[in-house]
């Protein structure tokens, strides 16, 4: 009995050390830069805002980065990765755009204490590299609600594109990242004229 367990254990040593084999190299880990400057006009508020966790499908809803090779196919980006989940990312960087105009009272995410005057409520619609046409697409449906009522004051859509300038993992994710910088920088200077 005991040879059986012995040779069992040896066996199942083999097969996830060739499980860890098979994986290979880790995925290369991206991430996405807040816009820093908001030269021109930008407005500025007293207010307490709070920027909702972002709604998404669950393609989106990952640290997967999404490719779009035709309209009603969608596939990822291999052997790359977000530094979080997008929706979680995406907060976070807006936030940090928020915070890089020097014009909110406060800005934050639940959670934090904040007492909250308004609130950005968010859905991505879209967030991927369209590789028939080589565009990065960035399209984010905006509300800004008060929170004291639950009124919605404004909806919109906003976007960003950039080119995709090859097929290097690198200049695609360099052009989400413009895409995703245009977009959050009319999110933010839209919202500041709204609150």
């Amino acid at each position: 009995m005991r040879g059986h367990r012995g040779i069992g254990a040896i066996a199942a040593c083999f097969l996830l050390a060739g499980c860890a084999v098979v994986q290979g190299p880790p995925p290369e880990t991206y991430d996405l830069t807040a816009p820093r400057d908001f030269s021109g006009r930008v407005g500025g508020t007293r207010a307490q805002l709070l920027i909702a966790n972002p709604s998404s499908v669950s393609v989106l809803d990952s640290e997967r980065i999404v490719l779009r090779p035709d309209p009603y196919v969608v596939t990822y980006l291999k052997g790359a990765q977000w530094t979080d989940k997008l929706p979680k990312l995406l907060q976070t960087r807006i936030i940090e755009a928020f915070e890089n105009t020097g014009n909110v009272r406060a800005v934050g995410r639940p959670g934090e204490g904040l007492l909250i005057d308004y609130q950005l409520v968010l859905d991505i619609r879209n967030f991927e590299v369209d590789t028939s046409s080589g565009l990065a697409q960035v399209l984010i449906s905006a509300k800004v609600m008060n929170d004291r009522n639950g009124r919605v004051l404004a909806t919109r859509q906003i976007g960003g594109q950039a080119s995709v300038s090859g097929n290097d993992k690198d200049e695609m994710i360099a052009a989400l990242d413009a895409a995703s910088q245009a977009a959050i920088d009319q999110l933010v200077r839209w919202t500041l004229s709204r609150i």
